[in-house]
């Protein structure tokens, strides 16, 4: 199974529409609500979910869906839309256009397709495994990276990740930094330090405890401009990975980041 152009179609419209919701939002009354998981949640995230979940079932009723903030409607054709309507709702309540939307597409558990839509800044990046990755319809391609340190590495935030994983955090941080932790890494920015990365903005993002609406739509973006994208251990990420996440633009960094990092695969 492969990605069709009728895929492509619809993962644009769902970005689209989820768009169109969001907009109205931000900056605005949101409806900010805390879910059980103390995690926060607005009614541009709802709303632009239950959009793009509508949409899916009339274009593809047998695709599987797996969304934020509505779960798991089951499928039976090997393939499941993972979305993420604002992934970084902090950023987004907060007023700050570093969320976006993503949408995946994945097929036997693989990320085939992958979106991070930023609809205020109207920024979007469009992966798909095989393809140049498209920045607003034009190829973007990743940077070279020499060497570990001097390069920019950026973590949504420090507090994502518990005492073992943050020690080796630090140890990369300061690597990058070549032992002057005064500048240290780029914080905040949630799935639009990916698109960055992608451009050839950044180097690294590293992350913990990311689920699959997290990260699905991320690695076809990365890795169609060039990078290349795994866990902690080095290994790809699937369905089943554990949420450690490491994107490199410069795939010939990947090996020095994960034993840097311990590689200790939870």
């Amino acid at each position: 199974m492969r990605i069709t152009q009728a895929d492509i179609d619809l993962a644009n419209r769902l970005a689209d529409a989820a768009g169109v919701v969001i907009r109205p939002y931000f900056r605005a009354p949101h409806g900010l609500e805390t879910k059980a998981d103390h995690s926060p949640v607005t009614l541009a995230d709802r709303e632009a979910e239950a959009a793009m979940r509508a949409m899916i079932e009339a274009a593809f009723p047998d695709d599987a869906i797996i969304g934020e903030e509505y779960g798991t409607k089951p499928g039976n054709s090997g393939r499941a839309w993972v979305l993420d309507p604002v992934d970084g709702t902090r950023a987004f309540v907060s007023g700050r256009p570093v969320f976006g939307t993503l949408i995946a597409l994945m097929i036997d558990g693989w990320p085939m397709l992958g979106i991070i839509d930023q609809p205020i800044l109207k920024e979007r990046w469009l992966g798909v495994i095989g393809q140049p990755t498209l920045f607003n319809g034009i190829p973007t391609r990743t940077r070279l990276c020499p060497a570990l340190e001097g390069a920019a590495l950026a973590t949504t935030s420090p507090h994502a990740f518990d005492d073992h994983q943050a020690d080796h955090f630090v140890a990369l941080a300061r690597a990058a930094a070549g032992g002057k932790m005064r500048q240290g890494p780029i914080y905040g920015g949630d799935c639009y330090n990916y698109g960055c990365l992608a451009s050839g903005q950044l180097d690294i993002v590293v992350e913990a405890g990311l689920k699959i609406h997290d990260f699905a739509a991320l690695v076809p973006v990365v890795e169609g401009a060039g990078g290349r994208m795994c866990d902690w251990a080095g290994d790809p990420l699937t369905a089943d990975s554990s949420g450690e996440v490491i994107a490199a633009g410069d795939p010939a960094r990947i090996e020095e980041i994960v034993e840097t990092l311990g590689c200790h695969g939870h």
